[in-house]
């Protein structure tokens, strides 16, 4: 059986493409000193369209990764395979994991949509189609999805973590994204981050950041 993306990552991670988000975050939280993965540093920011900025790191423009050829031939043999068994929904997730590593995000809602139609309660392939809304700038189809695969399956880990992650940094809603990380942070208190940072120590970290905040307007306006 072929497997989603998140599906075929180790446990406590994240698939590659939340990685921008979390480098973001880590950013504007002040974390990248001697904490960040070196990996995640050389990895821009991609800034999708509707999408509101990142705080805290500089735009670059997102241009989609180019295609190797090894890649290319397994796109091709995929979607040869999805056209000779259009019914078989393990095809069009591999086909969609295939257009997620080529960065080619339209096709892979396209694949993942048609896997899901076939198998509408695999969580982990709902959680790779909200990621792939979100790389093309359409943040309330992703938060859609991602509580969509809660639902399906509350313990999903990895789709909570990606809702704080658009909420934060799509949505401006930085209340909404504790929530999110705090009901992570229920279910496994231990969840890590790809930087090593626990989820634990980011919302302790990011509450006290914006209480210093408050606490610095009010004594400016004393």
């Amino acid at each position: 059986m072929a497997k989603s993306k998140t599906d075929a990552t180790p446990p406590g991670y994240v698939s590659k493409k939340t990685l921008y988000g979390t480098a973001a975050l880590c950013l504007a939280l002040g974390f990248f000193g001697g904490i960040v993965l070196s990996a995640l540093k050389s990895i821009p920011t991609p800034t999708p369209p509707n999408a509101m900025p990142n705080p805290g790191v500089s735009q670059q423009p997102g241009a989609p990764p180019a295609v190797s050829g090894d890649q290319m031939m397994r796109i091709q043999a995929l979607e040869a395979e999805t056209q000779k068994d259009p019914d078989k929904a393990e095809a069009w997730v591999a086909l969609g994991n295939a257009y997620f590593d080529a960065g080619q995000a339209e096709k892979a809602v396209q694949a993942y949509e048609k896997s899901l139609a076939l198998n509408p309660n695999d969580a982990d392939v709902i959680t790779d189609l909200g990621i792939m809304y979100r790389q093309l700038g359409q943040a309330e189809k992703a938060i859609a999805a991602f509580e969509r695969a809660m639902k399906i399956d509350p313990s999903h880990e990895i789709a909570r973590y990606n809702k704080g992650i658009v909420l934060l940094h799509d949505l401006n809603d930085a209340q909404g994204a504790i929530r999110a990380w705090e009901d992570l942070v229920r279910i496994n208190p231990a969840y890590r981050m790809p930087t090593g940072q626990t989820v634990k120590e980011m919302v302790e970290a990011f509450k006290r950041r914006r209480e210093n905040t408050a606490f610095g307007a009010e004594k400016k306006v004393e």
